[in-house]
Parts: structure tokens; C-alpha cells; sequence
């Protein structure tokens, strides 16, 4: 709808004088819904929404940030003209910018090397799925004309706001992500914006783990007694678990968990930073095998640091009532008990089970969104918060499979007190096999699927909410 108005009202360049300011007053008429003469935030805001969705909840804002020079909650025609002759200026230079060559029209590898002078390495086949949003007529670049329409009314005033308006970026976490969230820009570092990124994420993430917990719990009180009780089902495990010490025992071991989200996200994000550097050679831009190996080196990096919190965790999730008193108690009661080294049990298989993860969660994810872009984006480059709700929740899903078995051996290991005979990974594994079969390797694993949909959707929606607050988009 908006490219044909815009065909209509803004035909080219020559279109000057009173024609354009024919074409501008057309416009406002119909933003104005109540004739009144005057276009307030919500009749811009039902304007954009009915012309094209894809533009942003906050667009009508930035909008009026820059167009209502009298701050009265209203944009007049004059102030109407005005945004919108110094936006198609702005506009311009952008466009100008881009064009390296000064052909006339902007291609996949002018927008690979705009990306690049941020900092942020893409691929040409994600250029050219960026092209195809802009590109009307189907020649896979993008003049002036069709630039200029669809920036229309969206606020980027220079390149680093346009790169940003094409850059997606989501942050979700369900507990046990080892992933990494795309690397901030020198405009995020330089304006402190990052850390207020990464304090919406951990709010977000406390709130998810918080929701989840009694899941989380389930899981590994039926990953441990099962190799007591060989059948151990859903129902009958959480009727144990409340009985044995009320409704809000379901929250056991939740603090700990919620507390190694500040210090784990620190280091894997410095190590991520470092390890770029390492693997980074001559200065190039890292491919995605590279992104892969400095992900899980971060991320390998994190855990052991914050690993002795695992131990604590789990111990605190096995405890009956009245046997710890809280974390510190916990930590006490095991240095004195077993030693510092009860802090590093199950230490390798959790290391293990990074690779296996990380690899299968990024690929498919990739894989998936992509897959939806080719076939159903039509005209955007946003697949939409269901679809990728969809992907993180069928990737997770993947990646937690494969490396669910080394995380039930983790915990097994996590678990062994002190008076028992130290059990090593691969004698353990040998008598999973042994006794239970293949399946014993997947105990807990339907807890730890029922928390993925719920655990996704809260941390959507949540860090949705959190980023308001500190006023990022």
C-alpha cells in the first residue's frame, strides 16, 4: 500500500515545488484522520501500521522526536513538510554512501562492505536477502527510487541507523544456553548502551530461569533416582517432591542459578571478545567456523569459572528439607565434608556437552530461519518474533537431545557424596548402558522439553518488556 501511494504522490526526483508540496499535503490528509489539522501520535502510528507492518513499534516516536520542533503533541503541516524534506535529505547522503561506485545503484557487495565498516561481518547471500526487501523490480539492486520508498518514513538518518534497522538480534535463554549474542557495535561500546543490553538479558533471564524452576528441578531429581528406581515417572516425582517439602520446595536450588547468570554472561562475553582476536588473523573478519570455535571456547571458558555453582545447584535441588540452610551453608557443609575438589565432579562431561550443543542450536537455528526467509518472507528480512520463537525452540530442542546424555552423567557425577566410591565418566556411562539401557541416558529429558516453549515464549516477551524499561529497541 505505501509503495503505491508513494508511486503516486513522490514519482521522482523532478517532482519539485508546488507538485511535492501537493504530494506532501495529500499525505498529511490522510494521516489526519479526524480533520482536525493536526497528525497526533496515534493517527501516525494507525497510518504506518495500515500502510505496511513491518515498521517498528517505536517508529511513530522517533518520528515525532524529530518532527515536533513545539513539543505539543501534534505535528502541524508545516512541521509535517519540514521532517519530511531534511528525512529524504538525510536520505540521500545515506544512499550517497553507500554508493561506492556512484553507479546509481546500490548492490549486495556495497552492502556486505557497509556492514563491515561497523564492525559486523555478513555473508552476500544475507546481503542479498537484505537487497530483496528494497529491490521492487526484481533487478537484485537497489536505485534511488526504491531506496527512498523504503526508508520512506523510517528514522535511520545515516548508515550506522540503517545497519542497525537491518540487523537482528535476539537474546534468549533457557538456563543452560552456552551461546553468544551478536557482538555490539562501537556505537553501542562507545555509548554505554551495551551493558544496559546485557542487564535487560540477565533480568530477562532471571525471570525465565525463575518461571521454569520447578521444571528445572523435576529434571534432575529424575536424572539421579532413576538409577535407583528404574521406573520414575513425571507425575510421580513431582508428587515426591512436594510432599516431601511443600509447593515452594519446587523453587530448590533456583537462588544459585539465578546468581551465576551476572558472572557467566561477563566472562563469556570478554572471552568471546578475546578469543575473536586469537582466531582472527591479519586482522580479517571472522568466518563462521571461526564465530563457532571462539562461541564455544567462551563458552567453555564461562563454565569453568562458574562451575562449582553447577555443583552447589545441583546439590541443593537433590536436598531434602532442613539439609542445607541456604547457598553459603551448602558451600560449607561440602568443603568440609568432601573437599574442594567436590566442586569440579561431572567437570568433563559438562565441557563435552558444550560442542555438541553449541553446534547443533546455531545450525539449525540458521538453518531454519533461512529456510523460512527464502520461501515465505516475501518482501522483509525480519522473520517475525512466532517464527523465530519457532526456530530457537526446535534448534534448542536439537541441541539439548544430543548433548543430554553427557549432562545426565554430569549430574550423576555432581551427585556422588563422598562416602561413595568415586565413579569416573566412563564407568559411569558403562553402567547407564548396563542397567538401563539407551533410554537411561534420556532420563528427565520430557521436564527439560516442557520447559523449552514456555521457557522461550517467557524470555521473548520478557526481555521484550525489560528493554523498554531501559529504553532500547
Amino acid at each position: 500500500m505505501l509503495r503505491r501511494l508513494q508511486d503516486f504522490l513522490l514519482p521522482s526526483e523532478t517532482c519539485q515545488g508546488d507538485s511535492n508540496r501537493l504530494a506532501y499535503e495529500v499525505l498529511f490528509e490522510d494521516l489526519d484522520r479526524n480533520g482536525d489539522g493536526v497528525v497526533d501520535i496515534q493517527e501516525l502510528r494507525d497510518g504506518l501500521k495500515h500502510w505496511n507492518s513491518s515498521f517498528s513499534e517505536d517508529t511513530e516516536k522517533e518520528i515525532f522526536k524529530d518532527a515536533d520542533s513545539n513539543a505539543d503533541s501534534g505535528l502541524d503541516f508545516e512541521e509535517f513538510v519540514r521532517y519530511l524534506q531534511d528525512h529524504e535529505k538525510k536520505m540521500k547522503l545515506a544512499f550517497k554512501s553507500l554508493d561506492k561506485n556512484d553507479d546509481g545503484v546500490i548492490d549486495a557487495s556495497e552492502i556486505v562492505a557497509a556492514v563491515k565498516s561497523l564492525g559486523i561481518h555478513i555473508s552476500l547471500s544475507q546481503a542479498k536477502d537484505i537487497l530483496k526487501s528494497m529491490d521492487f523490480d526484481g533487478s537484485m539492486t537497489v536505485d534511488w527510487d526504491e531506496w527512498r520508498d523504503f526508508f520512506f518514513f523510517h528514522p535511520a538518518k545515516n548508515i550506522t541507523d540503517i545497519v542497525r534497522f537491518w540487523k537482528h538480534s535476539t537474546i534468549i535463554d533457557i538456563g543452560e544456553s552456552i551461546s553468544i549474542p551478536d557482538e555490539f557495535t562501537e556505537q553501542e561500546k562507545m555509548s554505554g548502551e551495551w551493558w544496559k543490553r546485557l542487564v535487560a538479558a540477565g533480568i530477562a533471564s532471571a525471570i525465565t530461569r525463575t518461571c521454569t524452576a520447578p521444571l528445572e528441578r523435576l529434571k534432575v531429581m529424575m536424572q539421579v533416582q532413576s538409577s535407583k528406581v528404574n521406573k520414575m515417572g513425571l507425575t510421580h516425582v513431582f508428587k515426591q517432591m512436594v510432599k516431601e517439602g511443600g509447593f515452594f520446595s519446587l523453587w530448590r536450588g533456583n537462588g544459585v542459578n539465578i546468581f551465576k547468570i551476572a558472572p557467566e554472561t561477563a566472562i563469556k562475553i570478554g572471552a568471546y571478545e578475546q578469543y575473536k582476536k586469537l582466531l582472527s588473523f591479519d586482522g580479517d573478519h571472522l568466518g563462521v567456523l571461526q564465530r563457532f570455535t571462539a562461541g564455544c571456547m567462551a563458552g567453555a571458558t564461562s563454565q569453568t569459572c562458574v562451575y562449582p555453582m553447577e555443583v552447589i545447584k545441583t546439590r541443593l535441588n537433590l536436598s531434602k528439607t532442613g539439609e542445607y540452610s541456604g547457598i553459603i551453608d551448602c558451600v560449607r557443609k561440602l568443603l568440609k565434608r568432601e573437599g574442594i575438589q567436590a566442586f569440579s565432579k561431572g567437570y568433563v562431561p559438562n565441557l563435552l556437552s558444550i560442542i555438541p550443543y553449541a553446534g547443533l542450536d546455531l545450525t539449525i537455528f540458521e538453518l531454519l530461519k533461512n529456510y523460512w526467509l527464502e520461501h515465505y518472507a516475501g518482501n522483509s528480512v525480519n522473520p517475525g518474533i512466532a517464527i523465530v520463537l519457532g526456530c530457537s525452540t526446535l534448534s534448542h530442542t536439537c541441541g539439548q537431545l544430543a548433548s543430554f546424555p553427557l549432562t545426565l552423567v554430569r549430574t550423576r557425577m555432581q551427585a556422588v557424596m563422598l562416602e561413595k566410591e568415586t565413579v569416573r565418566m566412563m564407568q559411569l556411562i558403562q553402567e547407564i548402558y548396563t542397567k538401563e539401557g539407551k533410554k537411561g541416558f534420556f532420563r528427565g529429558f520430557t521436564p527439560n522439553v516442557l520447559k523449552l516453549l514456555p521457557a522461550v515464549g517467557i524470555g521473548s516477551v520478557a526481555h521484550e518488556l525489560v528493554k523498554g524499561l531501559f529504553g532500547l529497541t
